[in-house]
Formats: C-alpha cells, sequence, structure tokens
C-alpha cells in the first residue's frame, strides 16, 4: 500500500519512493499512520514512524542491495532519513521535547536505532513489555546497526577518505596549491596544520602536476607529517576562452601618501632565473629574474642600480624582459646584467553596465585588449558547444562566479550577444579561463569529459583523491564507476563536488550509486557555482541540507570556496569569515585556496577549528559560581 504524503513535505525527495509493499504488515502500517494523524499517544506516533521507516526501507530494498557491504548500512540509515523528512513531525517533536525524550534532529546518524530505543523507553515507562510479535520490529537482527556502531560509521569513513588526524585535531585543513609554490612554502602549510593539498587539473599538464606531487611527498616526510593529495577533474564547466596575451612588462611602484609624494620606495626582490621565488617572510613589490649569477654575487647592501624605462618616465617604472642592469659607480664602469623571465601582463577585457559582451566559438574573432575598445563593445571566445545550443535571448548569464551578470540579447550556433546588468562601479575585470554560469537554460552536459579520462589515468596512480566536478545525477556516477573498475582503483577516494541545482536536487540518487563501489566516497560543498547556479539567499539552507543528508549517509564533508578569503588575499580576515569557519566546524574538512597569505591563514584557521570551546564556557561560567570545588 502507498503512504500518502502530504505534498509539500515530500516534494523535497519525491525521487525517493517511500512506499510499502507488505501485505503482511498492511494493518499495522494503517493503524499507525492513522495514529499519527491523530491525537494519539507519544509512544503511537513512535511507533507509526517506526513502521514508516521499515516500509521505506523494504520498497528499497533492492536498490540497497546494490550497495557494496561497506556501505550497506549506512545505505539504509539514509532511506531512514529521508523517509523521516517526508512526514510533519512538528508536533511530534513538540512532545517529545516536553518529555525530555528524543531529539529528531540531531539523530541522522542512527534514526532507526534511536526510534527503537525511545520506544522501548516509553514502553519500559508504562510498565507494560510488548508482545512477541510486536517486539520483533524494534529488533534489528544485524548487530552492527545499533546506533554505537553507526555513530563510529562517520568518523570511520573520515579516516578512509582523508587519513588519520593529528593529534588535538578535529577536523582536517585542505589547501589548494599550483606551480608557484615552492617546497619551503609548502612545508610552512603543513606546519601551519594543512594535512591534504588540493591540486586542480583545469590547470597546468602532467608534467606540472608531478613536480608539485614531489614537493609536498618531500616536504612530507622531511617534516614526518602525512598529507593526503587531492586533484580534481575539470570537469564539464564553461569557461571563458584564452585573450591575447598581453606585453612581458611589470609595473614597479613606491608608495606614496593622499598627496602624491613618496614615502617608501619599491622594494626588489633580485635573483638567478634557476632560483626559487623569495623567502616567505618577505613580501616584495616585485621579483626580477637576472641572467648573470656573478653580477648578484658582487652586489652589496647600498650599491646603486640603474636601468633604463621601458617607458619615458621618471618615478613609476615599466620594466621588461632585456632591461638592462648596470652598478653606479663614479669612474670604473661594471660589466651589465639583463632582466628575464618576466611574465606576460595577464590580459582582461573591463566591463561596466550596459556593455555588450559577444561570446564566439571562433578563436579568430577575440578582441585584442592591448588597447581598450573604441566601443562599448566587447568579444570574448567559449569552445564549448554546449553553451551555443541551450541558451534563449533573455536567460540570464553569470561571469566569474557571479561578478559579472548580464542577459542574453541574441544567440546563435557561432555567437551570443549579452548585455551586462550587473558589474562594479568602475567596471570588472573579465579574464581567460573564468567561469560562465547559465543558472536558467536546460544545458546537458558529458559525464567525464574526454580530458578529465585522460587526466584519471594519471591521478589514479598518483593521488589519494580524486574530485568530481559538475556532477549532476546518478549516471554520472555510474560512467565514473566504470572507469574506476576499468582501472582496478578500489582503494582510490572519491570526492563529489555538489556545484549544481540538479546535483543538489538529486544528492540521495548520487550517494547510493557512488555506494555501489568500494571506493572512500566524500562531498564537497562547492559553494563557488553553487550560489550562482541556485541564486545567494538559498545557500546557507542548501549547504545545511548537504550537511544533513551527509551525515544521515556517514559520508564526510568538505566545506569548500572563499574560506577566510580576504584574509588569504590580503592578510586581514573579516568577521563574517571568521563565524563561516566555526560554522565550519560541522564539517570534516574545510579547504582554502592559494593567496599571498596563505599559511598564515592555515595557522588561523587551525585555530579556530580546534579551539577548546568546552574550556571556553567553564571560563565564562566561573564568576558566576560560588566555589568551583563543587563540581
Amino acid at each position: 500500500m502507498a503512504l500518502h504524503l502530504d505534498n509539500n513535505a515530500s516534494s523535497k525527495y519525491s525521487d525517493v519512493e517511500v512506499v510499502a509493499s507488505i501485505s503482511c504488515l498492511e494493518d499495522d502500517i494503517s493503524q499507525s499512520i492513522e495514529n499519527l494523524k491523530s491525537q494519539g499517544s507519544i509512544l503511537d506516533k513512535l511507533k507509526a514512524v517506526h513502521l514508516h521507516l521499515l516500509a521505506s526501507e523494504r520498497w528499497n530494498a533492492s536498490r540497497l542491495k546494490l550497495c557494496h557491504r561497506h556501505y550497506s548500512d549506512s545505505a539504509r540509515n539514509l532511506i531512514h532519513y529521508l523517509a523521516l523528512r517526508c512526514l510533519d513531525l512538528e508536533q511530534l517533536k513538540e512532545d517529545l521535547s516536553c518529555n525530555s525524550l528524543l531529539n529528531l534532529e540531531s539523530i541522522n546518524s542512527y534514526i532507526l536505532a534511536s526510534l527503537t530505543a525511545g520506544i522501548q523507553l516509553l514502553d519500559n515507562q508504562k510498565s507494560s513489555s510488548l508482545n512477541t510479535q510486536e517486539s520483533i520490529l524494534y529488533q534489528e537482527e544485524n548487530g552492527n546497526f545499533m546506533i554505537q556502531a553507526l555513530g563510529k560509521k562517520l568518523s570511520a569513513n573520515k579516516e578512509l577518505l582523508l587519513g588519520p588526524l593529528r593529534h588535538n585535531q578535529t577536523n582536517h585543513i585542505m589547501v589548494t596549491v599550483g606551480q608557484e609554490a615552492s617546497e619551503s612554502e609548502i612545508s610552512d602549510i603543513l606546519k601551519a596544520g594543512a594535512s591534504i593539498i588540493r591540486i586542480n587539473c583545469a590547470h597546468g599538464n602532467p608534467s606540472i602536476w608531478s613536480e608539485i606531487i614531489r614537493r609536498v611527498k618531500t616536504s612530507s616526510q622531511m617534516l614526518e607529517m602525512p598529507c593526503q593529495i587531492l586533484m580534481d577533474l575539470a570537469g564539464p564547466k564553461l569557461r571563458t576562452g584564452n585573450l591575447k596575451p598581453g606585453p612581458c612588462i611589470i609595473k614597479i611602484s613606491p608608495k606614496k601618501n593622499a598627496t602624491g609624494n613618496v614615502i617608501l620606495p619599491s622594494q626588489v626582490w633580485l635573483s638567478h632565473k634557476d632560483a626559487g621565488p623569495p623567502p616567505s617572510h618577505l613580501s616584495p613589490d616585485a621579483v626580477l629574474f637576472i641572467d648573470d649569477k656573478k653580477f648578484l654575487s658582487e652586489l652589496q647592501v647600498g650599491h646603486i642600480l640603474k636601468f633604463s624605462d621601458a617607458r619615458e618616465c621618471s618615478r613609476t617604472a615599466y620594466v621588461q624582459s632585456g632591461t638592462e642592469l648596470h652598478r653606479k659607480g663614479k669612474k670604473i664602469r661594471f660589466p651589465a646584467a639583463q632582466v628575464v623571465d618576466v611574465p606576460a601582463v595577464e590580459p582582461f577585457i573591463r566591463l561596466r553596465v550596459g556593455d555588450l559582451l559577444t561570446i564566439s566559438r571562433d578563436s579568430s574573432c577575440e578582441q585584442d585588449e592591448s588597447s581598450e575598445p573604441i566601443s562599448s563593445a566587447h568579444r570574448i571566445t567559449c569552445s564549448s558547444s554546449c553553451l551555443f545550443d541551450s541558451v534563449k535571448p533573455g536567460e540570464p548569464i553569470a561571469f566569474d562566479d557571479g561578478k559579472i551578470w548580464g542577459l542574453i540579447q541574441g544567440a546563435s550556433i557561432s555567437e551570443i550577444v549579452v548585455s551586462i546588468t550587473h558589474a562594479g562601479p568602475r567596471g570588472t575585470k573579465l579574464g581567460s579561463g573564468k567561469s560562465i554560469n547559465i543558472p536558467k537554460s536546460n544545458i546537458h552536459f558529458e559525464g567525464l569529459t574526454t580530458k578529465d579520462l585522460m587526466d584519471l589515468e594519471f591521478v589514479a596512480s598518483h593521488a589519494d583523491m580524486v574530485g568530481i566536478s559538475f556532477v549532476r545525477d546518478s549516471c554520472d556516477i555510474a560512467m565514473l564507476r566504470k572507469e574506476l573498475e576499468k582501472r582496478k582503483v578500489q582503494n582510490l577516494g572519491v570526492v563529489l563536488k555538489i556545484e549544481t541545482k540538479s546535483g543538489f536536487e538529486r544528492l540521495p540518487h548520487i550517494l547510493l550509486e557512488a555506494m555501489k563501489s568500494s571506493n572512500p566516497l566524500g562531498v564537497m560543498i562547492a559553494r563557488g557555482d553553487l550560489a550562482v547556479e541556485c541564486g545567494w539567499e538559498r545557500l546557507a539552507d542548501m549547504q545545511e541540507e548537504i550537511l544533513s543528508i551527509c551525515g544521515a549517509a556517514h559520508v564526510p564533508v568538505i566545506w569548500a570556496t572563499q574560506v577566510l578569503e580576504s584574509l588569504v588575499k590580503f592578510g586581514v580576515p573579516t568577521r563574517a569569515e571568521i563565524t563561516d569557519v566555526a560554522s565550519a566546524r560541522r564539517a570534516s574538512c574545510v579547504m582554502l585556496n592559494k593567496g599571498k597569505h596563505v599559511v598564515e591563514a592555515v595557522s588561523t584557521l587551525d585555530k579556530i577549528l580546534h579551539i577548546n570551546t568546552a574550556q571556553m564556557k567553564a571560563d565564562l561560567m566561573k564568576p558566576l559560581l560560588p566555589s568551583s570545588h563543587f563540581f
């Protein structure tokens, strides 16, 4: 028989069927549901809920049988959680709270066992035991399916995926690094508290990734600090194409006051082209690589260097590759050294409200941004055909994680014209490789791209975990399982990145599909794209829901995107970022992105995550207590 639920309550998990087809329990279930709807006793209501969970489990028995034995209990508990959420239990929650019984909001990890314990407790209070037939309903044949065992499931799965925690730590810290991270910087990151390093496969290539991994493993071994490596597959993300590179030149400016007078000269780090970056305790305004080691070795404090500016200017200097540096002397002419390997200026276009932006498939149409456009029309490319096949006029489009918004004015198979509706007061820069989101469009992506499959070969043999970007439904996971089985990598951790609306709405099905394999499993809340796709105002509730669902499935969660971003980039956090980190304590791992002050950010994050809140509460209570010897 079907359990007809309230439409509003059941719509959230409509894709998970909670229907009972057990004829032997039909009368009991019917009576229990009637008791739940009526003003019956708390015990009757708990029994009705208990039967409802058993019915939903049996209805999904075929789905549960497909789960790997390691995840069988967790999958069952997830079904129980979804069945419980489909019911309107506000009155029952209030009744339980008033009688100091169960808190239905805190039993996600062991739902059926907790309800069973509550029923038995109430029965004992009534001093009337259950008859033999009823008692079968409230006893689990599998001894592992108990509160204590299920309570340890999440901890076990967390260690299986993320590795063991360090002494006195309760959460892992993950840090994204790129090819610019030196061995010494990685060592500082690990010493500050990080235990996982993330590499984004959307950038770089196997040779770059191999060098990063070598540095990580060397630092880890020298410090005797275990470190896991997560590699994110790029996934089918829409990105802006490459703009024409700018000139290879660097701007060096002294610090000035409000009146324009120089108050501090620029600090420039000079080193040989084969040397690494400057020490982490220094923050120079510019780094210049020199081709002559002898020239550098002869420099002393107080020496003055002369060079010709790349422009006609006597104050702020522009230095390019090939610029000659001369050591100033009164009579002796010292040999010169040349500046080499000055990186190209990162190209961008500046978009303002009201501008028109044309997105083209043809890379030959890209705009030369070495000079400002004559009109307010700009051009950029995107190589994905999905974008041009899916959008319609009138639909919104966002760039660079929602920093720029626009409205599609026209679309064809080769071009899209966008009117910019939101940007900064002075315009917002849009560069190469930035994200494109079309939240209202019906777009279909392949689960794993050709690049993902090629990168997976490297990841499977070099990393501890693989991140799957833009998971949308269980079909994406089925495809991934086949690829992992083909490569025989049962121990590779799998992190599902939830960053789309469909991925969020189908999360229960996605988890059940992933539980069919033995690979360690985790979920990352990728809040950047998730907020753009689903709306900023929904993000807080969505991350709470993901934490709750994953808690029921005993799946560790990684809290990511813009964590302590101001501290990472500028050295000072905002108040909101600090409280965001405090909320992140409920996750198994918190991720930081790379930045200039990332070592300091790791240290701060470690302190916030692992502060002794119990001791803090005790210290706050001391002034209110007459004497501590009573406790």
